[in-house]
């Protein structure tokens, strides 16, 4: 890629346009910084911009993806654990139980019917369980399946607090580095809406992109979106009051990266033992229901 951009601009082309062929490597967030930067005669401070910035996009993007692997891992270990169980431990159980002739505790019936079931219908469970997991996934390819999947995420307790402070962090950095290298304020919250990795955050900035056309302000619809914490809205209405709108958003930007580090923090912390409790009550009650029967006799 990058000896095909060598070509194009040793062939007459801008370093932006050379780099705009390549749109899977180079998004419009990097070549309209690129055009900025070589439009002012400032491209290697603005190459060096870019390079910080994605540092630290990727640092943040490290930091939620590390929180979710300690969770899934153990979730993933329990539903195999708790598969085995029901598959081949429990009818063994049952078979024994079967042959005593007596009466079983609720409990021990009710974890026996459940683990036949999983024998006669495991490829059912499988079925449906990977149908859910394509449908969802082209579902959410369509504008207005991503649309509300994304508003739900937004919604969800604890994870909906974790994606909204990543979305203010990534548009906060993308439009002060945007306005900070000369994109103009309008092409700056076309190219953010576009990089927000939510619909309902991208919605968001889009029409507050309509109301400055309008000769509107900012803040106003990030107000009305609901998205955007009051915080935010202020800070941002405070800068374009004071023309100072790319270093108040600079400073949203840190504050909101400190926030994602505490709330990723305090995520991890307490779903550790969470999910212990809960795998404890789910295997604990498994095995004490099918020990009742010999507890009783």
């Amino acid at each position: 890629t990058i000896g095909a951009v060598r070509k194009d601009v040793e062939g007459g082309c801008t370093f932006a346009d050379a780099l705009r062929k390549h749109p899977k490597i180079f998004d419009d967030l990097y070549v309209n910084m690129v055009e900025a930067g070589e439009a002012g005669g400032i491209l290697n401070t603005i190459l060096n911009r870019i390079a910080l910035f994605i540092e630290k996009a990727n640092r943040l993007k490290k930091k939620v993806k590390g929180a979710m692997i300690y969770p899934c891992a153990i979730v993933g270990v329990a539903v195999i654990v708790v598969a085995v169980l029901m598959i081949f431990v429990i009818p063994v159980f049952a078979e024994l139980y079967g042959s005593m002739g007596k009466a079983l505790p609720l409990p021990t019936q009710v974890c026996i019917d459940i683990s036949n079931w999983f024998v006669a219908y495991w490829y059912v469970l499988i079925g449906a369980s990977v149908g859910t997991f394509f449908g969802v996934s082209f579902y959410y390819t369509t504008p207005q399946g991503r649309m509300n999947i994304d508003r739900l995420l937004l919604r969800m307790p604890i994870i909906g607090d974790l994606l909204r402070k990543v979305a203010v962090a990534r548009f906060s950095q993308n439009m002060a580095l945007l306005l900070g290298s000369g994109v103009p304020i309008l092409d700056g919250l076309a190219i953010t809406g576009k990089t927000a990795g939510n619909k309902v955050v991208e919605k968001a900035i889009l029409e507050s992109r309509i109301s400055i056309s309008q000769g509107k302000t900012v803040a106003e619809p990030l107000r009305e979106s609901k998205i955007f914490p009051p915080l935010v809205c202020q800070m941002v209405a405070v800068g374009e009051s004071t023309g100072g709108l790319d270093g108040m958003l600079k400073k949203v930007a840190e504050l909101y990266e400190e926030e994602v580090d505490d709330a990723v923090n305090n995520l991890t912390a307490m779903m550790e033992p969470m999910i212990m409790v809960v795998l404890g009550v789910i295997l604990g009650g498994l095995v004490i229901a099918m020990y009742l029967p010999i507890f009783q006799m």
